[in-house]
């Protein structure tokens, strides 16, 4: 008989199939007649299954080989998009792409970004994720992103902040709690700041998070008013009194805090002297930073921009108003630049790499190649070329994130 047991995979029974997620909010269904092939099997608790007729390494081999195969047909239980799962042996680099994994600007600041996909469907969002969302999406296994972390810090060799700033929501990562508690324990990390709607967090949950002592949350809050807040998060589900709640819960607990509204013409100018109201009421005032609406090619536009004087205009208006300071810079947030990571490859460079799956967009595929992934443009990700070598010319190398295209 063997028992395997595991912290981020769960097990659910559903007719003939049995449903394994991976990290709470992705899951593939594997075939009961498959897991039979095994031996005969039984769910013990959620998190463990049990081979009856067995040994245990023979089930750990066996099970392994069939959860790597379904974990093809991975998916976001949110949206139904396929998922990619990243770990220690997909043979996938964590530095090269800006949708996930690590990205490392030259600066103190290092971004990590351990999932995609977003419960919101903001009317904003630079990158276009949420609800209405069609994009593959990515989740990284907690162990492989903090030791591919410990390594750049090494080599930055200075303080750092650690920025959770995903593509979504950052809560929606199922070891979210076991990442703050590894950052925390690191001496190099000096702050963790982390993005969030708000929308997943609980007072239980902060009570958690007064522990996690580097912690800074940023709320989006771009409105006061519940009808135009439902309207700026792109859906009818939104809860402002929950997240009115969480922010006030945050400040009565000390927690270091930046509230950043988005203003965005034509939809929620009028919020914005709310906003600052609210927050004057609060017991530890958080630092309110609000944002001008950009455009981006690959987000959502639905409105004209503000030009920057007139802008920063407004700003100048309001803090005067409230006597606030409203206009952040760098040197608010003790951004330094550091050391710059070197790149095995420049623009122009013909590249030998190996396709491993595909990007966030239709007809871009991630392949690998020097311990960097690079995103190749025009190329659609087939199973069958999965694992082959093609030669790739770098269109983009800034920052370690790499882009290119196939050699004709």
């Amino acid at each position: 008989m063997a028992e395997l047991t595991f912290q981020t995979i769960s097990f659910q029974d559903k007719e003939d199939n049995v449903e394994v997620s991976i990290l709470k909010y992705f899951s593939t269904l594997i075939p009961k007649e498959e897991l039979l092939s095994i031996s005969e099997f039984k769910i013990t608790s959620p998190h463990s299954i049990e081979f009856i007729k067995i040994s245990q390494e023979k089930a750990q081999k066996k099970f392994s080989y069939l959860l790597e195969k379904y974990l093809e047909h991975l998916k976001t239980k949110l949206t139904g998009n396929k998922a990619i799962y990243i770990h220690q042996n997909s043979g996938i680099p964590l530095i090269g792409n800006p949708a996930f994994g690590i990205v490392y600007r030259n600066s103190s600041i290092i971004e990590i970004k351990p999932v995609t996909s977003c419960n919101l469907d903001c009317i904003y969002c630079s990158v276009g994720e949420g609800l209405s969302s069609t994009k593959t999406d990515y989740v990284i296994e907690k162990d492989y992103l903090v030791e591919e972390l410990n390594n750049l810090i090494e080599f930055v060799s200075e303080p750092v902040e650690i920025h959770i700033g995903v593509q979504g929501e950052p809560f929606f990562y199922g070891a979210l709690d076991e990442l703050l508690e590894d950052l925390q324990q690191n001496p190099k990390i000096y702050r963790i700041s982390i993005d969030t709607n708000g929308t997943l967090l609980s007072k239980e949950k902060i009570d958690f998070y007064t522990k996690i002592t580097k912690l800074q949350i940023n709320f989006s809050l771009d409105a006061m008013d519940e009808e135009v807040a439902k309207t700026m998060a792109g859906t009818k589900n939104y809860k402002l009194k929950h997240i009115l709640d969480m922010i006030r819960y945050s400040s009565e607990k000390g927690l270091q805090m930046v509230v950043a509204p988005v203003l965005v013409s034509g939809y929620n100018e009028k919020e914005m002297e709310k906003i600052i109201q609210f927050i004057k009421t609060l017991p530890n005032k958080p630092i309110l930073g609000i944002q001008n609406f950009l455009p981006y090619k690959t987000g959502r536009n639905p409105a004209s921009v503000k030009s920057w004087p007139e802008f920063f205009k407004l700003l100048q208006e309001l803090e005067k108003k409230y006597d606030m300071n409203l206009r952040l810079k760098a040197e608010d947030f003790n951004v330094k630049k550091t050391i710059e990571l070197p790149k095995p490859f420049s623009i122009n460079d013909e590249v030998l790499a190996i396709i491993k799956c595909p990007d966030r967009f239709p007809r871009t595929t991630i392949a690998v190649a020097e311990g960097r992934m690079i995103s190749i443009s025009e190329l659609e990700f087939k199973k069958e070329k999965k694992d082959k070598q093609v030669k790739i010319k770098i269109l983009r190398d800034k920052h370690n994130i790499f882009s290119g295209k196939i050699c004709s």
